[in-house]
C-alpha cells in the first residue's frame, strides 16, 4: 500500500505500525507532516466481540477525551471507508522498553493517574504496553479502546503484569515472536 485516502485527502504510507483487534495502523505522511492512519479490519478475534468498529472508535475517543486521558488527537474520521487520521506520537512503546530491558518505573505514576481518571469515568483502557508511547517524558495512550470499568481488567489487577519482564510478559513474547 503506497497511499491511503481519508475523506478525499491522500496520505503517503511510510510503514505499518501495527495490527490490533480492530484495525491496521500506518505511519503516513502528507505535506511534510507525519500522521497515523488507521484502517478498520473485520478479521475475527476470538477473545473480543465488536459492534460497529468505526462508531466505537469515535465514541471511545469522546469518552477518553472527556475523562482527560492523554491520547493522540483524532484529526479526521471517514465513516464510509472506516478510516481514522490521528496525531502521530513519536517515541518508544512501553512494550519495546520492557522488551529491551529498560525500566519503565518512571512511567508507572502516569499510567496509574490514567487508570484513576479512567476509573472515575467508569472506564477501563487497554493497559497492554503496546498501547502506550513515551514522548518528551509524557506517557500517551495511543489506542482509543475503552470499556466499562471492571476491577479484573484494571491496571493493578491485569495491566501491571505486562509492564515488566514478568512470566506473563515472557509468555506473550514466546507466543508472538516479537
Amino acid at each position: 500500500m503506497n497511499n491511503i485516502t481519508v475523506n478525499n485527502v491522500t496520505y503517503n504510507v511510510i510503514k505499518l505500525l501495527g495490527k490490533g483487534k480492530g484495525g491496521y495502523s500506518y505511519l503516513a505522511e502528507r505535506d511534510g507532516r507525519q500522521y497515523v492512519v488507521k484502517q478498520t479490519h473485520h478479521e475475527p478475534c476470538d477473545y473480543y466481540t465488536f459492534g460497529n468498529k468505526i462508531e466505537a472508535e469515535q465514541n471511545d475517543y469522546r469518552r477518553l477525551t472527556d475523562a482527560r486521558i492523554r491520547i493522540p488527537k483524532m484529526l479526521d474520521i471517514d465513516i464510509k471507508n472506516e478510516r481514522i487520521v490521528k496525531e502521530y506520537i513519536d517515541g518508544d512503546t512501553i512494550f519495546e522498553m520492557v522488551k529491551n530491558g529498560c525500566s519503565v518505573a518512571a512511567y508507572l505514576p502516569q499510567v496509574r493517574e490514567m487508570a484513576a481518571l479512567a476509573k472515575n469515568a467508569g472506564l477501563n483502557i487497554d493497559y497492554f504496553p503496546t498501547n502506550f508511547v513515551v514522548q518528551g517524558g509524557l506517557l500517551y495512550y495511543i489506542d482509543y479502546e475503552c470499556n466499562g470499568y471492571m476491577e479484573e481488567w484494571s491496571f493493578e489487577n491485569w495491566g501491571v503484569k505486562y509492564w515488566s519482564r514478568t512470566p506473563e510478559f515472557e509468555a506473550y513474547l514466546n507466543q508472538n515472536q516479537h
